[in-house]
């Protein structure tokens, strides 16, 4: 699997949900949609919303990339294809930046997810990385998009708010 392929959509999202919850089945439909459509998927490799896109997405034909740490001496998830392994998070962040080469989904998540949202934000914003679609899921993100569109107008241009993982066709035009 070539790492350099253009067609990989990073997933970014919690390791909290857990199967039956509402925040797992949106993610596993998202890696569905994002397989149908022809992409790849690369995550965090590890469970919850990255379990579960990584599973919709293979359900789906598609292949997963896990971009794990060795910080956290845990085996990625069942559903990963091909795993990179990071000494640390910064890196671990960098690399899932990197492997976004067609874009990003923005899952419900905590302080980690806002994290991996804000640098891939700023780093298109500053023109640091290829202008590519950011597209946060659910109206959990809106507050934070509509917050920085008053503080900043033209970076609110990046992020796009869906409101199901039927709306990532509006954004990512098939591959296949």
């Amino acid at each position: 699997m070539d790492l350099d392929d253009a067609s990989t959509v990073t997933v970014f999202g919690s390791a909290d949900p857990r199967e039956g919850d509402p925040a797992y089945r949106v993610a596993r439909e998202t890696g569905r949609v994002l397989a149908e459509l022809g992409y790849r998927i690369a995550n965090g490799g590890y469970g919850g919303t990255m379990e579960a896109a990584a599973r919709g997405a293979r359900d789906a034909g598609g292949k997963t990339i896990g971009v794990t740490s060795r910080l956290w001496r845990s085996a990625p998830n069942a559903y990963i294809d091909r795993e990179v392994e990071t000494a640390d998070l910064p890196e671990r962040l960098n690399r899932l930046i990197e492997l976004g080469t067609a874009g990003y989904v923005v899952l419900p998540g905590a302080t980690g997810t806002l994290v991996e949202l804000a640098m891939v934000w700023e780093l298109i914003v500053k023109g640091m990385v290829r202008a590519r679609p950011i597209v946060c899921m659910g109206e959990f993100w809106r507050p934070v998009v509509g917050m920085m569109a008053q503080q900043r107008p033209a970076s609110a241009e990046c992020v796009r708010v869906a409101a199901g993982p039927g709306d990532l066709r509006a954004h990512f035009k098939p591959v296949r």
